[in-house]
């Protein structure tokens, strides 16, 4: 990245700088992708972790809207995933247990009796490896990689994974997974940010506006394991096919809100056929800011952070 700001053929930018060291001695660098709208994506070789995403009200005013830590210190101590790289397998595995080719793997419990987002050390726990950086007049990107052993936390096969993130000059911001392995495994990769539109984390997410594309969602049990149930979202609190507030929906009375604490549950996208397709959005009102969410994807997990205690 040296000499980026001399060149004035390129509108969208990367500065690099270092961001500390971790208990075992790994060197982390902090990536800051910028385009010229304002927006500014800060990321960081631990975990893959996106720290700040900086982007401009309806008044122009630029706060962060994501949550995240100060410093190196307070990633590395036991915290909700801010911003993280989960993997090699999002959400929970009840019991740690799969079958796999006839075959059992014990994976690592770090949630009570389950595992969850991949074991006691997961892809956010760990350096990643700068693979590449571009910067153009309408792109950044920062590729990263890390490759995991053959059964690191009880799973198989080797997995080498890059993650590319682009912010784009029409303020898009793509996350693009890719994953080879020598072993038939599991994978299920996702990025971890939790977003306050408001930019005022001291505010509740409840005067968000939501709406997602999905006619089924996914029920889940008091482990917040899912039942196997595609269950229909009509007449429930999970229909946000209209967008509505989020205050309207996780203060109705349902159980599987109750089982929740809130919302922690996935969705079932509608016209899951592999291609990339708008699924839903969150908007808040006072700042003007919003969000939406392209995806190839089947399903979305909805988190309204209920198990944050500041």
């Amino acid at each position: 990245v040296k000499g980026i700001w001399q060149n004035d053929k390129i509108s969208m930018r990367i500065k690099k700088s270092n961001y500390g060291v971790t208990v075992n001695k790994e060197k982390v660098e902090l990536y800051k992708l910028y385009n010229l709208n304002g927006i500014q994506v800060s990321i960081i070789t631990f975990g893959g972790r996106i720290t700040a995403v900086e982007t401009p009200d309806k008044d122009g005013n630029i706060k962060n809207v994501v949550l995240g830590f100060k410093n190196l210190e307070q990633y590395e101590k036991p915290n909700p995933y801010f911003g993280a790289l989960v993997g090699r397998y999002g959400n929970r595995i009840a019991k740690g247990k799969f079958i796999l080719n006839n075959y059992e793997y014990q994976l690592a419990k770090n949630n009570g009796e389950n595992s969850l987002h991949g074991g006691v050390v997961g892809f956010d726990k760990v350096v990643w490896k700068v693979e590449d950086i571009q910067e153009n007049k309408t792109s950044a990107s920062l590729k990263l990689s890390y490759y995991s052993k053959d059964m690191e936390e009880g799973f198989p096969g080797n997995l080498k994974t890059t993650v590319t993130y682009t912010l784009n000059s029409d303020n898009s911001l793509d996350v693009l997974y890719e994953a080879t392995t020598d072993k038939t495994t599991i994978v299920n990769l996702t990025q971890h940010s939790y977003f306050n539109l408001s930019g005022d984390f001291s505010q509740p997410i409840i005067d968000h506006v939501v709406d997602i594309n999905a006619d089924k969602f996914v029920p889940v049990n008091a482990s917040l394991i899912p039942t196997g149930e595609l269950a229909a979202v009509d007449g429930t609190p999970f229909d946000f096919r209209i967008p509505k507030l989020v205050s309207e929906a996780i203060n109705m009375n349902n159980n599987q809100i109750t089982l929740g604490g809130g919302f922690d549950h996935c969705w079932v996208l509608n016209n899951s056929d592999k291609r990339y397709r708008r699924v839903a959005k969150a908007y808040h009102p006072e700042s003007g800011r919003g969000v939406e969410v392209i995806t190839d994807q089947p399903g979305m997990q909805f988190y309204t952070g209920n198990f944050l205690d500041g």
